[in-house]
């Protein structure tokens, strides 16, 4: 995942808000890059909640006290799947801090520098689900939500478009078990991380993920059967 996402405030979204159980309004925003805030969703005493996050997981204050970054030392705004049960980086919150991040689409380039081409991917008559870890920092009383977004590896449909990973992507009967964060024994959640696109995709070529606007007709990823 090259690391760009959209979020509008469209129908689509607001279905998979409502199928979360989370009764607000996302707020749009576009061309997400990592270190920008976005909305993430998870569990907590009151209920699901919609909140703010940092997109990466390890955050620390601004040197000028301005507010907060990533890491510096670390990329973390990605996790690999492979590694969620065995560093110590992501096993305790693969474990009881997941999160749903939602989105209207994600984006990828390709081609060579200077002639790269974008494009647009989204499921096509669904918002994405996105599956993610979170974690609550707390900088001398304020605390300060961040997350990062499971990635899977590479499949073969998927990479003409990005060679190194796919995003793992939540179905509606996933919801409930991923975010419930008294399943602590993760073997329900395997079948999860194996690589496979589990819906079609429509894959837009666009000028940049600011505007969306669209340079050509979409190409559907056919859903992987396996």
């Amino acid at each position: 995942m090259c690391g760009r996402f959209n979020v509008s405030d469209d129908p689509l979204v607001q279905g998979l808000l409502e199928e979360l159980g989370v009764p607000l309004r996302i707020e749009p925003r576009f061309n997400i890059a990592p270190g920008a805030r976005a909305q993430i969703v998870y569990e907590t005493i009151q209920g699901r909640t919609l909140q703010d996050a940092i997109w990466s997981l390890l955050i620390e204050s601004k040197p000028d006290a301005s507010g907060y970054r990533p890491s510096p030392k670390y990329s973390t705004f990605n996790a690999r799947s492979g590694s969620l049960g065995s560093s110590p980086l992501w096993k305790k919150r693969f474990h009881a801090q997941r999160a749903i991040i939602p989105a209207s689409g994600f984006h990828e380039w390709t081609g060579e520098k200077g002639h790269k081409q974008c494009y647009n991917i989204h499921p096509v008559n669904r918002a994405i689900a996105f599956a993610g870890l979170y974690e609550l920092w707390d900088f001398q009383g304020d605390v300060v939500p961040s997350f990062t977004i499971i990635t899977l590896p590479p499949h073969p449909r998927f990479s003409h478009i990005h060679p190194k990973s796919i995003p793992l992507m939540l179905r509606p009967d996933d919801f409930d078990m991923w975010l419930d964060p008294h399943l602590t024994n993760t073997d329900p959640l395997q079948h999860l991380l194996k690589t496979s696109i589990r819906e079609p995709l429509l894959v837009e070529p666009i000028k940049s993920p600011a505007t969306l606007e669209k340079t050509g007709q979409g190409e559907e990823v056919a859903a992987d059967k396996l």
